[in-house]
């Protein structure tokens, strides 16, 4: 929000400087973000005389003019305006200088018909000063020659531009500002008379009814409105209007500034309707699919869910958010109807995303405005409309009820001191308090704290802490170190916090490039990869191609990779640890470790080699990548299951899911399916695999972090080779375990070297050489202890796979 030092000091009696009040705004909460000149853009033009003027003697309508503008020679300007006369003082703007009214930059050596112009004399209009454009500025003959024309002009005041946050919709009017400054010791707090204004009679608009349905939401809590007869309406007097053009506003006329100048002012939005363009009787009620034109010059389609304030034609303006066309105040209106209405914050803000319509009022009113301003502001509002149009003000029209908070807080004094660190004395506290709006009752180590109008942000302790703290100052908070423990610290990380860290550093460890992609896709690809549906579709999506909270981290890994590719770079590795939605509910978010391969991205490195062909990537490496995570969180992959159920998205004969007994799955890995390949528009082969951290089993407590002894074997290894020949939908898992299982003792590893299909094994079946290492503990192994657990191998493979031992 912007304002002027002039329009603060209106409000607040000081004596501190520009550079005091910034720091003391920002100490507050009232974060300053500039502050800058107000006659900033016009700092480059100058007051200057024409010392001659005399028609262009190849144009009808154009001037030669000699220009003194305190450089002590004349300048060659020709100029249009059909008031430039000799010895007229006006604006002059030198070559090179923007003006803002056209938006260029003035060039210098001009010939124009046949004349040379080294600058320009100005309107108001190029300056941007009001909508005056026909003719250049006239001022008096007293104005001194080549001195700024902001500074003789009064325009070159400060003006200050902050950021409020939603919860201080008592900060959204420069009478706000002022009394956090008041509270923090700045100056003091200029009252404004809100004092009813006398009325003449009744006006032909009554209080106006509400039509609103008991299911339907109701925006509106309290309408006051005014209707004045016989005003003189026209432009705004120059200080308002400098004062809106400091701000960033357009003036429009002295009415439509006239609200402005309540709402900026004072934080009170209104609005003001041409009454003779009212059409029947004025009414509150919701709209009805009606098409409404705004004042931004846009149609917007309203529905059952925006309250409007309409005539028997159709809306006359969309509640808190901006008025129509229709009604709209001009310098020709004579009778008009001021409004100052309540509204609820939820429902404003609900309408304006809605529209995507973003204004001053909307602004305002989504922040929660003093709603005991309702009736105080449309006075106001009149007072100022009758200084400067004149007019007969009829009864004010009012209906419905304001809404207000009345909390009121039990407040022990020792929160300050207990919350934040200062030490502040009871009186100390209690001024504070008072100066801001509360009222504070009660004696000893307790008040009871009753809470302002504007400030309904405020309902509990805590928030009085934070009052207090602002006005002393946040860089008063003592800053002291926390006390040394004494004992060894407990673990910070949670355990997801761990999982997570692992498993980046060991997928970054192993070549991987770390992403992090969108938790929003489209439908299809949500729909793809195990998701889409509507709860977790989004109700106000950014976009097209982000209307679903993400199943999978896939989605995002594989646009990346396809955006690689269409830039020349086919073999990537990536991967993302983040969140996915498996449903709308607390405990349907877990958190992934996914990864993908494309092209010839192997762990080894990509791209071509004279060592030999390339290799392209497959199920095997994904396997590998999601082994070597699931070992670094601490799971052994040989103990859990391997199942061959490729996931939605994989080749079905070309991937296999983890799992910790029937029901958990700890992740998927393998290569992805060509149809959904094709449908991402990815070429070549991709590995992907998916963990899901929070699937994985709690980590055993330990009583130690001692690593055991070293416990090696003096005695030598054996290894002994055996070939099967079984059916060929063994799984390979099977054959291992089967032979791990015949003694667990003596057998240190099992491993496969080979497997062979062909005619000499049988139509269906396969060969799978197996290599057995013995590790003997107490002895040197005999011939007889080899031939009995060799023995023992055969027969357990035998009995689980039901194949035979190859001749």
């Amino acid at each position: 929000m912007k304002f002027t030092l002039d329009w603060l000091l209106e409000h607040l009696d000081t004596t501190a400087s520009a550079d005091e009040i910034a720091t003391a705004l920002t100490t507050v909460g009232l974060e300053v973000e500039g502050v800058e000149s107000q006659g900033k853009a016009l700092a480059k033009f100058v007051v200057a005389q024409v010392v001659k003027a005399e028609p262009h003697p190849n144009s009808d309508h154009l001037n030669i003019c000699k220009v003194d503008a305190g450089t002590g020679e004349l300048i060659d300007v020709v100029c249009g305006a059909p008031n430039v006369k000799t010895g007229m003082k006006s604006v002059f703007a030198f070559p090179g200088t923007y003006i803002p009214g056209k938006d260029f930059e003035l060039k210098g050596g001009v010939v124009i018909r046949g004349a040379p112009s080294n600058g320009m004399l100005c309107s108001a209009a190029e300056l941007q000063l009001s909508n005056d454009h026909d003719g250049i500025i006239s001022l008096p003959d007293d104005a001194p020659i080549g001195e700024k024309y902001v500074d003789y002009a009064g325009i070159n005041g400060v003006v200050f531009d902050i950021s409020i946050t939603p919860n201080r919709g008592d900060a959204t009017g420069v009478y706000g500002v002022a009394r956090d400054l008041a509270a923090f010791g700045l100056g003091t707090l200029k009252k404004t008379d809100f004092s009813p204004v006398p009325s003449v009679g009744k006006g032909p608009i009554a209080p106006l009814p509400h039509q609103f349905s008991g299911d339907e939401p109701k925006a509106i809590r309290k309408f006051a409105g005014r209707y004045i007869a016989n005003v003189k309406n026209g432009p705004s007097p120059d200080w308002l209007q400098a004062r809106l053009r400091a701000v960033g506003l357009r003036p429009i006329n002295a009415i439509v500034d006239i609200t402005n100048l309540v709402s900026l002012g004072w934080g009170r939005p209104l609005h003001a309707y041409d009454a003779d363009k009212v059409e029947g009787t004025m009414v509150l009620r919701n709209a009805r699919g009606e098409a409404f034109d705004a004042l931004d010059n846009k149609v917007y389609t309203l529905d059952d869910t925006m309250t409007v304030i309409a005539d028997d034609k159709g809306p006359l303006c969309l509640g808190g958010i901006m008025g129509g066309i229709r009604s709209g105040v001009t310098e020709e209106t004579t009778n008009v109807f001021i409004e100052c209405a309540s509204w609820d914050p939820e429902l404003i803000a609900r309408t304006g995303r809605k529209t995507g319509i973003v204004s001053d009022a909307r602004y305002r009113l989504e922040r929660s405005v003093d709603p005991a301003l309702t009736e105080p502001g449309m006075e106001l509002a009149t007072r100022l409309v009758l200084e400067l149009c004149g007019g007969e003000p009829k009864e004010p029209a009012i209906s419905g009820e304001d809404v207000f908070a009345n909390t009121v807080v039990e407040f022990p004094l020792g929160e300050v001191r207990r919350l934040t660190g200062l030490d502040v004395a009871p009186e100390r506290i209690e001024a504070i308090l008072t100066s801001l709006g509360f009222v504070a009752e009660g004696s000893g180590d307790t008040r009871t704290v009753k809470v302002p109008s504007w400030r309904p942000d405020v309902t509990q302790k805590a928030d009085l802490v934070e009052e207090v703290m602002r006005m002393v100052g946040v860089d008063n908070v003592p800053v002291e170190p926390l006390a040394r423990l004494n004992h060894v610290a407990p673990r910070i990380l949670t355990t997801i916090q761990n999982r997570r860290r692992i498993a980046r550093r060991t997928l970054a460890a192993r070549g991987l490039n770390e992403a992090v992609t969108w938790s929003f896709i489209s439908h299809d690809e949500a729909t793809r990869f195990g998701g889409g549906t509507e709860d977790r579709q989004l109700a106000n999506a950014i976009a097209s191609d982000m209307t679903d909270m993400r199943p999978s981290l896939l989605p995002g890994l594989l646009s990346g990779a396809r955006r690689n590719a269409n830039r020349g770079f086919a073999d990537v590795t990536l991967f993302e640890v983040g969140q996915v939605f498996l449903s709308d509910k607390p405990e349907g978010q877990h958190t992934y470790a996914s990864g993908v391969r494309t092209g010839t991205a192997k762990i080894d490195g990509a791209g071509r080699h004279w060592l030999g062909k390339a290799g392209a990537v497959g199920v095997w490496d994904a396997k590998a990548d999601l082994a070597a995570v699931l070992d670094a969180l601490g799971v052994d992959i040989e103990k859990v299951q391997v199942l061959p159920e490729a996931a939605s998205w994989s080749h079905p004969g070309r991937g296999g899911r983890i799992a910790l007994g029937p029901k958990v799955t700890l992740g998927w890995f393998g290569e992805l399916h060509p149809a959904v390949a094709a449908e991402l528009d990815i070429d070549g082969p991709v590995a992907a695999f998916e963990i899901d951290l929070d699937a994985l089993p709690e980590p055993r407590k330990k009583a130690t972090k001692t690593k055991p002894a070293l416990d090696l074997s003096q005695f030598q290894q054996v290894s002994r080779d055996f070939a099967f020949v079984m059916d060929r939908s063994v799984t390979a898992a099977s054959i291992l375990k089967a032979a791990k299982g015949a003694d667990k003792t003596l057998i240190a590893d099992v491993g496969i070297f080979d497997v062979f299909e062909g005619v000499h094994v049988g139509e269906g079946k396969k060969s799978v050489a197996i290599e057995v290492t013995l590790q003997p503990r107490d002895k040197t192994l005999t011939d007889e202890d080899i031939e009995k657990v060799s023995a023992a191998i055969v027969a357990a493979v035998t009995k689980t796979t039901g194949g035979e031992l190859r001749k």
